[in-house]
């Protein structure tokens, strides 16, 4: 599979999304409770791109593939947030939480995790 998204590209993709996240509430109008979960989600993606080893990093703790692992149980856990929060009802907050599912999944799926395998390949 192609995989053209650079460690480099999803840590900017990261706080992009961080800023979206956080955004969402205010612009969207969302529930309380949708509200305080999407804050949460975006303080997760915040502090999990801050501690990874990859250039837009600030502490390089979180090896690369330990993030593509968190990455992709957050987008197994996101689209059932609104059953299990209770406000699966809301359109809006429905939606926003389904789309920014999708999303998740194809950047994940889309990021090369392993940077040096294909440095390698592009120099041979």
């Amino acid at each position: 599979m192609l995989k053209p998204i650079s460690p480099t590209m999803h840590g900017a993709m990261d706080y992009a999304t961080v800023m979206g996240t956080a955004a969402a509430p205010r612009l969207l109008n969302l529930p309380l409770r949708a509200a305080t979960t999407a804050y949460g989600i975006a303080a997760a993606i915040l502090g999990l791109a801050a501690f990874t080893d990859f250039k837009p990093g600030i502490k390089h703790a979180v090896p690369l593939k330990a993030h593509g692992m968190a990455d992709t149980a957050m987008g197994l856990a996101l689209p059932a947030i609104p059953w299990m929060m209770g406000f699966a009802k809301n359109k809006k907050a429905r939606n926003f939480f389904l789309g920014l599912t999708g999303m998740m999944a194809l950047t994940t799926a889309l990021t090369d995790w392993s940077p040096r395998r294909r440095r390698a390949r592009r120099h041979n």
